[in-house]
């Protein structure tokens, strides 16, 4: 009878742990799952930064073209360029959304 008793503790014992164990396990899967949605976040806005600076860029290498007096139909072209980018963004945005 002594044995079945020892053996009872010892598996009650190891369940203890294992409950224990389980717990900790938990509590660092929330913590991960909480900081991956924290930079995911982050990743979105430099994304959303890179693509304000890219359209920036290309503004100012439309202005300087204007200022050079280049030719007008490249103009419309880069112009036209801007356009279909910006609608490109926009439709992302709107699919995040």
């Amino acid at each position: 009878m002594f044995d079945f008793e020892t053996t009872l503790s010892g598996i009650e014992y190891k369940v203890r742990q294992l409950i224990e164990q389980n717990n900790s396990l938990k509590t660092s899967v929330a913590q991960l799952e909480t900081e991956r949605e924290e930079l995911s976040e982050t990743i979105k806005k430099k994304d959303e930064k890179i693509e304000e600076l890219k359209q920036e860029t290309e503004i100012l290498k439309l202005r300087n073209t204007l200022v050079q007096k280049g030719d007008s139909a490249e103009i419309k072209l880069k112009i036209n360029q801007m356009i279909r980018n910006i609608d490109k963004s926009l439709a992302l945005l709107t699919k995040l959304d």
